[in-house]
């Protein structure tokens, strides 16, 4: 009889995220964590990764109590093939673009036709899957609309209907300990900040129009994070920043000085960006797609369809709103009763001691 202790969790992800990170963190407070994640981006290399992962799942097999994989993808396979074969329950995080296809836009793994094939497979096999939020089993998203659509329907229940296995929304968490409002930093007026994660989110996340906006609104202050300037650009306002990617602490500086954030995306999985901005006491701007407008509630504004004149509207009635500070705070308060990190902990948790085995 095997009376060894199952007090382990083998952690699967393509690269070490801050948010994968934060569930390192919290699964370590009780469990032994095993972290697997080998260089993804080397395709060439994919079916080797894939046949190593196996192997070293079956090696912690008889001290393992759950299998946590973050993102559907190519490294989420192999693990959920081993739970199944050895009992051991497997749950699959699905962060956004592994239950989207935006294929004029070159986003959405599920665009891909063998990666598509192979996350499927793995939501197949998993005990489990947890989407960030309900918006990634199904949404219709009619803020971005390419001539004669009405809409695009995304996630994961649409794309895969024949697929049975069971989900539960597990929301990201935010630490309000950290991201939290300055008294020495001042928000400056009519000032907008957006985080990208590089030059490929430019238009998926609406830089080109806040681009835009800033010739329009030449007493507005623009600040793009993780973007670098495109070449050719002339901002004659000069009132158009962009910024290199920043450390936390350099981040947590912007969010305290700027009195807006933009969260502008054709499709947001969940919108760490802007949590942690609202924290800040940032009042949210944010488009009318997926959890965003669930995020933001009544302590902000959001913009229905990707058109430049609505977006115009949009911030000019932000800019003369009376109540800014107030609904600076209240956006703060939103986010810790909403998506705290601690919130996160509990559910997660909760989530790996009550399991059931199929």
């Amino acid at each position: 009889m095997n009376n060894k202790k199952k007090n382990r969790i083998i952690y699967v992800a393509p690269a070490l995220s801050s948010f994968i990170r934060n569930d390192i963190s919290i699964l370590s407070k009780k469990y032994e964590v095993t972290v697997n994640i080998y260089n993804w981006k080397n395709k060439i290399l994919t079916p080797v990764y894939m046949f190593i992962q196996f192997f070293s799942i079956l090696r912690y097999s008889s001290t393992t109590k759950a299998i946590i994989v973050s993102f559907g993808g190519y490294w989420a396979l192999s693990p959920v093939l081993a739970g199944k074969l050895t009992g051991i329950p497997s749950y699959v995080i699905l962060n956004g673009t592994d239950a989207a296809s935006f294929p004029s836009i070159n986003y959405g793994n599920l665009r891909k036709f063998f990666l598509r094939f192979v996350i499927k497979r793995s939501l197949k096999l998993a005990t489990l899957l947890l989407p960030v939020s309900s918006s990634l089993a199904f949404t219709k998203n009619t803020f971005y609309l390419e001539e004669g659509e009405s809409g695009t329907i995304q996630g994961f229940k649409h794309f895969f209907p024949d697929i049975k296995t069971p989900y539960k929304v597990l929301h990201n968490g935010i630490d309000e300990n950290f991201w939290k409002p300055s008294g020495q930093i001042k928000k400056e007026k009519n000032s907008f900040l957006s985080v990208f994660s590089g030059n490929q989110q430019m238009f998926l996340k609406g830089g080109d129009m806040i681009m835009r906006m800033a010739e329009i609104f030449p007493d507005f202050n623009f600040y793009l994070v993780g973007l670098s300037k495109p070449s050719g650009l002339k901002n004659k306002n000069n009132n158009l920043f962009f910024i290199e990617n920043l450390a936390p602490e350099e981040l947590k500086k912007y969010y305290n000085k700027s009195r807006f954030y933009l969260q502008l995306s054709i499709f947001e999985g969940f919108g760490m960006a802007l949590c942690e901005a609202m924290l800040c006491e940032c009042v949210p701007i944010g488009s009318a797609v997926n959890i965003i407008p669930e995020i933001i509630g009544d302590t902000g504004f959001i913009l229905e369809k990707r058109e430049d004149e609505l977006l115009e509207q949009l911030l000019t009635k932000a800019a003369s709103t009376e109540n800014l500070d107030e609904l600076g705070k209240k956006a703060r308060e939103r986010i810790i009763e909403k998506f705290s990190l601690k919130k996160r902990e509990v559910e997660l948790l909760s989530l790996i001691e009550n399991q059931v085995i199929n």
